[in-house]
Parts: structure tokens; C-alpha cells; sequence
């Protein structure tokens, strides 16, 4: 089923422009699974994957969501997820996720010349 613009909050389909601005092509919610803080199998929908980087994108439009148990959740099943206070940093979003986003790259680098280092 395609996704329309409609579907999402005004929060999202900002991020959804702007990530389509930058030629980035998204997903919206796309399901992955996860294990809980009690190993338990749960599957989560983080508002945007971008393949192309690789990396989930969580729009937060709220204080009253514990985002935290979320991030601690995704970095323990490994997945690179950018957490986006959409009500809190409305004007400064966007040079958070490109900064995020760079920051994310660089430990992958890392990572790879480490691996590159053990073979040598």
C-alpha cells in the first residue's frame, strides 16, 4: 500500500519533504523486529528508514513518550536510529539529523578500518 503524505503528522511529512529534498529515498514505518528489555519479540515501526544510509529515523512529537527505552531498545537489537525532537528543536532539526547522520558514517567508517586492521 503506497504511503501518502496524508497518512502522517504534520511533523513527519515535513521530515518526509525534507529528506526528499536531499534525494534520499524513505520508507515510511517499515516494520523490524526487535527484542525487548525482557528479551521479549517485538516488532516496531520507526517513522522513516533511508536505505541508501541505512539508518531509521524516529519523528518525537511529544515529552510524554519515553523515547529513551526506545533508543536503548534499538541500540541493543543494533540498529542506527536518529531520534528527531521535532517539538523541541523545530528550528535546529534539520542540521541535528545531517550532523547525526555524518556521525553515524564515521563510526561505520571506524569500524571498517578496524576490521581492516585484524586482517592485516
Amino acid at each position: 500500500m503506497a504511503v501518502t503524505y496524508t497518512d502522517m503528522k504534520e511533523s513527519e511529512r515535513e521530515v518526509a519533504e525534507y529528506l526528499t529534498r536531499l534525494g534520499f529515498h524513505w520508507i515510511f514505518e517499515s516494520p523490524i523486529f526487535v527484542y525487548d528489555d525482557r528479551n521479549r519479540p517485538r516488532v516496531w515501526t520507526p517513522d522513516f528508514y533511508v536505505p541508501k544510509l541505512g539508518i531509521f529515523l524516529e519523528v518525537c512529537g511529544s515529552e510524554n513518550f519515553n523515547y529513551k527505552f526506545r533508543d536503548k531498545i534499538y541500540k541493543k537489537n543494533g540498529f542506527h536510529v536518529v531520534f528527531i525532537h521535532f517539538y523541541k528543536e523545530k528550528e535546529k532539526w534539520k542540521s541535528f539529523l545531517i550532523k547525526r547522520m555524518m556521525e553515524i558514517e564515521e563510526q561505520r567508517h571506524s569500524e571498517a578500518m578496524e576490521m581492516m586492521n585484524v586482517l592485516i
